[in-house]
C-alpha cells in the first residue's frame, strides 16, 4: 500500500514537472515571438521614415566591427549546439568547455558592438541627431545587445548548474531552453545586420 502511494506521488510529481517545463518552453517561444514582432515594427518604422525624403537614410558605411560581430555570433551558435549535444550525451566536461567558449564569444560580441558604436560616434553619428535613420542603428543594436546580456546570464546559470552537478534531466532541460534562446539571438542579429546592410 505504501509502495503504491509512493508510486502515485512520484507519478504526480512527474506530471507536474512536465507541465511546468511545457509552460516554461511556451513562455520562451512567446517571448521570442514578441521580440521578433518588436524588431519587425522597428524595421517598418525605419522604412517609413527613410521613404519620407531623399535626405533621410543611414548615409554611412556600417563599421567593420558589425561583420566581426556576425562571425562571432555564428561561431557562438556552433559552440552552443556542441554544448547541448554534449550534455545530451552526458559529457558534462565537454558541456562546460563549450559553454565557456560560448560565454566568452558572447562577451566578445558585446565588446565588438561597443567598438562599432565608438566608430559611429567618431564619425559624428550620435544617437540624438537630425537624421533619425542613424539613431535607428543604435536602437536596433542596443535592444539586441540588451537581449545578448540576458542570454549571457542564462548561459552563466547553465554553467553554474553544470559545475554544481545538477540532475542530468534538469541540466538537459536548462540547456535546451538556453540553446533555443541563443540561436534565436543569433538569427535576430543576422536579420538586423542584413537589414542595416541593405539600407546603408
Amino acid at each position: 500500500m505504501d509502495l503504491q502511494l509512493s508510486m502515485d506521488k512520484q507519478e504526480l510529481m512527474n506530471e507536474e514537472l512536465l507541465k511546468s517545463r511545457k509552460a516554461k518552453k511556451f513562455n520562451l517561444w512567446l517571448g521570442m515571438i514578441g521580440m521578433f514582432m518588436m524588431f519587425a515594427a522597428l524595421t517598418s518604422g525605419f522604412i517609413v521614415y527613410t521613404a519620407s525624403g531623399v535626405d533621410k537614410g543611414i548615409k554611412t558605411i556600417l563599421p567593420y566591427a558589425f561583420i566581426y560581430s556576425t562571425t562571432v555570433i555564428v561561431l557562438s551558435s556552433i559552440s552552443m549546439h556542441l554544448a547541448y549535444k554534449a550534455v545530451k550525451a552526458n559529457q558534462i566536461s565537454k558541456q562546460k568547455t563549450y559553454l565557456l567558449i560560448t560565454i566568452v564569444l558572447g562577451v566578445v560580441f558585446f565588446w565588438l558592438q561597443v567598438e562599432a558604436w565608438s566608430v559611429l560616434f567618431h564619425r559624428g553619428i550620435t544617437f540624438v541627431n537630425s537624421n533619425a535613420s542613424q539613431s535607428f542603428i543604435y536602437v536596433f543594436t542596443g535592444l539586441h545587445l540588451a537581449h545578448i546580456i540576458a542570454g549571457i546570464l542564462v548561459l552563466v546559470r547553465c554553467y553554474i548548474g553544470a559545475m554544481r552537478k545538477i540532475a542530468l534531466d534538469n541540466n538537459i532541460f536548462r540547456m535546451e531552453l538556453a540553446s533555443i534562446f541563443w540561436h534565436f539571438l543569433g538569427l535576430l542579429w543576422i536579420y538586423i545586420y542584413v537589414f542595416l546592410l541593405l539600407n546603408q
